[in-house]
């Protein structure tokens, strides 16, 4: 009942609709340097890839850890001890990726953590695709929410991510998160950054996105993503089946400038893909 799937499934026999049994299932433990400059910092995020999730996204670049199942198990403990060992080697935050089928579990790591010393700031990196009252548990352990809004229209989030009501849960969510730690602050290390991915032939709403954010406050900061690749499932359909085009991606930010936003947009400079910042204050 963690996601708003609430399959209800008994994940100590089964696995759940997110792919995930009541192990913790994890594919990857490393420093990475390719979030946003707040949660990478100079010596990148100590990120941690969950494996399962609920959202199916037919173009998901993670796909054999996020839907195939990918992973190793490991136990609260020996999580905790990745959360340490991450900070003794110098990552900037502690970014947990697609944590809601894992929340529980994480919780208790989190616990174990902070009595151990664990001080850099914990990041909840998610789809938006979540439960409030699983949110709610994460007030106390969570300093960042970096949020993903996808779509704008569930019609497209049930096609391409096969979840329902998608906006309508998304918006629910990003208010609770927003309400917990407020906007994103560079002086607290605290609050609330939402990423959206542009996604061809406006697909993704980004538009509606972006004056959803700039009405429930200005001052968050927003990661507009320019790096869609069509993978898997999206490869010849006829409206994502294609990589955005520039004009598409600069309607974009001429359109988040005007609503006053800040944050970052993405350069391609000799093919390598960079941030740079907008207007932050």
């Amino acid at each position: 009942m963690l996601c708003p799937r609430k399959c209800g499934v008994n994940r100590y026999k089964n696995k759940g609709i997110c792919g995930v049994k009541d192990k913790i299932l994890i594919s990857n433990i490393l420093l990475h340097k390719g979030e946003e400059p707040p949660i990478s910092g100079k010596n990148g995020a100590g990120i941690v890839f969950f494996s399962g999730c609920p959202m199916k996204c037919i173009y998901c670049q993670n796909m054999g850890f996020s839907q195939r199942g990918l992973g190793i198990e490991i136990t609260v403990k020996e999580l905790a001890n990745a959360f340490i060992l991450l900070q003794e080697n110098g990552a900037h935050t502690l970014d947990l990726v697609t944590p809601s089928p894992h929340a529980l579990h994480i919780i208790e790591a989190l616990k174990i953590a902070k009595e151990m010393g664990l001080k850099i700031p914990v990041v909840y990196n998610t789809s938006s695709y979540e439960n409030v009252e699983t949110l709610k548990l994460f007030e106390d352990y969570v300093d960042i929410y970096l949020a993903d809004i996808r779509y704008t229209n569930s019609y497209y989030g049930e096609k391409y991510s096969k979840v329902t009501n998608y906006w309508e849960i998304a918006q629910e969510a990003i208010k609770e998160m927003y309400r917990q730690v407020g906007p994103y602050n560079n002086k607290t290390r605290k609050g609330l950054i939402v990423r959206i991915l542009i996604l061809p032939n406006k697909v993704s709403g980004h538009f509606e996105a972006l004056r959803f954010i700039a009405e429930l406050d200005s001052r968050i900061p927003v990661s507009l993503m320019s790096q869609y690749m069509p993978v898997f499932g999206a490869k010849n359909d006829e409206l994502i089946g294609r990589k955005i085009t520039n004009a598409e991606y600069l309607e974009a930010i001429e359109y988040m400038e005007l609503l006053g936003l800040n944050g970052w947009i993405q350069t391609n400079e000799k093919d390598k893909l960079t941030t740079k910042a907008v207007k932050w204050r």
